[in-house]
Parts: structure tokens; C-alpha cells; sequence
């Protein structure tokens, strides 16, 4: 069993009972936060009164916090690529072992960089996400996956971390500092999610970039669709803050 985790540059926690009791936010700003803070004013604070890995001026790693006083885990924020596996690729993704439920303390204070993921695998119906390192990843076993929050987990490798995952990522989509709504994600913004998430990641995003008329057509037809969905309105402005930067660049081509 592991119970002792190596992050980027060496740096290490031990695994422990206690996986933190907050609800994922998978934002607009193609992140995935596990925090409690409800504005930026509280999230320079929160940054302020802990330690670990987190973001600079033009550096976004992921970001994973610790209390000073008992070095446990009290956040974190994980930034999924626009890279996207291939069928072919997401097949080879082992399904073991199950996810084991447990946070981290820190084996000293002391702040380091952890670098984010580089390949998207998205499960069929998008049914959940998961961000891997790179695709070597795929050539061996995993070790453990650790379930530090409700459906967010760490995926562990010769006991190093090479990735997370993100389960039911429709039911988890919200704006940035805001709780999801509990209510279940409708039909409409499942389906949008999976639209979304293709027009975000590769290829398609490509065929955005290169003003490919099909891949127009689908990004304001997504963008039309999620303005005019009265259901599940929160979920909603979450996906239209997703494709916002691309209806603002390529939408009117």
C-alpha cells in the first residue's frame, strides 16, 4: 500500500485518513478547485496563511496548499491541457486499483513546483476526466490512486505523482469561486459539456485556430445553444466562461 507520495523537484507527503470534505469546482477557467474561498480577495488570503505549490506571474503549475501549523492538505487547484488522448490512447488507461480514500500532510514546510498534467483522457460521455503527465504513463501499472476529495483523485506511479482524475465532471461544473449547485446536471449540459469539451482540446481546437468552417459553425452553434438553455443555468454560464475565449477570437469568422 502507499502511504508516501513524491511530487516534482523531490518533494514529498505521506498519505493519512483524512481526504478533505470539499465539493470540486470544475470551472470555466479550465481548472478543477478544491477550495472554500468565495472571491480573489479570500484566495490571496488563503495563499497567505499556507505553503506548498501554486501559480506566479506567467507559471501555472498546479497548485496544491498545506496548513503551516499541521502540514495537512487544505487545497488545491489542478489545470487540465488542451491535449486530448486518442480513443486508442484512453483505452489503455488501467482501471485499477479502486480508489483508496486519504489526504497528505507534508513531510516538511517547505514550497515547491508541481508541474501540471499534459494529455487529456476523456471517458466515454465524459462520464470523468483524467490529466496525466504524458502518455508513458500508460506503459505501466499504477501504484494507487488516492482520493484526496469527492471524486478527486491522485493517480500514483513507483510512487510518484503522474496524474488525477475528476469523476461525474458535468455534475461539478460551476463559475470560479462558487460551489456547484447540488442539484444533478440536466440531459442538455451533459451533452454540451462533451461539445464543449471537444471544440476546447484537440484536434478540434486546432481547426479553430486554422478558421476550419465546420469547427465555426459548431463553436457558435454551442455558444447560441447554452444562451438559450433555461435549465440548469449555473452549469451553463460555466460552459459559455469555457468557450469564451474562443467565441470572442474566432466565433465571428
Amino acid at each position: 500500500m502507499t502511504t508516501r507520495l513524491t511530487f516534482d523537484g523531490g518533494w514529498r507527503a505521506t498519505v493519512t485518513d483524512d481526504p478533505l470534505h470539499i465539493t470540486p469546482r470544475f470551472t470555466g477557467d479550465a481548472s478543477v478547485d478544491l477550495a472554500r474561498h468565495t472571491n480573489a480577495a479570500e484566495r490571496v488570503r488563503f495563499l497567505a496563511d499556507t505553503f506548498g505549490s501554486q501559480d506566479w506571474l506567467w507559471d501555472t503549475p498546479d497548485i496544491l496548499r498545506f496548513d503551516k501549523a499541521g502540514r495537512e492538505l487544505v487545497g488545491a487547484q489542478f489545470h487540465w491541457p488542451e491535449e486530448s488522448a486518442s480513443a486508442e490512447e484512453v483505452a489503455r488507461l488501467p482501471v485499477t486499483p479502486a480508489v483508496r480514500p486519504g489526504g497528505l500532510r507534508a513531510d516538511e514546510v517547505r514550497n515547491f513546483r508541481h508541474e501540471r498534467c499534459s494529455v487529456l483522457c476523456r471517458a466515454p460521455g465524459d462520464t470523468s476526466l483524467t490529466c496525466l503527465r504524458d502518455l508513458d504513463v500508460l506503459d505501466e501499472p499504477l501504484d494507487a490512486r488516492i482520493g484526496i476529495a469527492p471524486d478527486v483523485a491522485l493517480l500514483v506511479q513507483h510512487g510518484h505523482v503522474v496524474g488525477w482524475s475528476l469523476t461525474d465532471p458535468a455534475r461539478h461544473l460551476t463559475t470560479s469561486h462558487t460551489d456547484p449547485d447540488p442539484d444533478p446536471p440536466s440531459p442538455s449540459t451533459r451533452r454540451l459539456l462533451t461539445e464543449c469539451l471537444d471544440l476546447v482540446t484537440t484536434p478540434m481546437v486546432d481547426d479553430l485556430v486554422d478558421g476550419d468552417p465546420a469547427a465555426l459553425a459548431r463553436l457558435q452553434a454551442a455558444d447560441k445553444a447554452l444562451r438559450e438553455q433555461h435549465e440548469d443555468r449555473h452549469r451553463a454560464d460555466a460552459l459559455l466562461e469555457l468557450i469564451a475565449t474562443y467565441v470572442q477570437d474566432y466565433g465571428n469568422w
